[in-house]
């Protein structure tokens, strides 16, 4: 069964961090290109960090110097380290993997809430 799974969320203050993981299985995690999306309430869905699956990553500017993705394919898993969080990273965070032109895999999705 393939499956993502989304851990890590929780509430912060403002400047503070979290990491977020992403466990997949069911797929050659080595193969796949991962991601980091974001949503909240009214919004589409937007990517915050992606890597490949040869390990080249990519971040939205708003993230820029302050989130950093990385990969353990000996773990099957995707992080996503968060710093210096400000209110506005408050979303809903969702994992992606993609291959080729095949749909995308998400997970669940977990909660990151950044108040004082």
């Amino acid at each position: 069964q393939v499956r993502l799974v989304e851990y890590g969320g929780g509430l912060v203050q403002p400047g503070g961090s979290l990491r977020l993981s992403c466990a997949a299985s069911g797929i050659i995690f080595s193969i796949y290109d991962m991601g980091w999306y974001r949503q909240v309430p009214g919004k589409q869905r937007e990517l915050v960090a992606e890597i490949t699956r040869g390990g080249i990553t990519n971040y939205v500017d708003s993230v820029k110097g302050r989130f950093t993705i990385s990969r353990d394919n000996a773990k099957n898993t995707v992080y996503l380290q968060m710093n210096s969080l400000k209110p506005e990273d408050t979303a809903v965070y969702y994992c992606n993997a993609r291959i080729g032109t095949s749909l995308p895999i998400w997970g669940q999705g977990t909660q990151v809430t950044v108040v004082s």
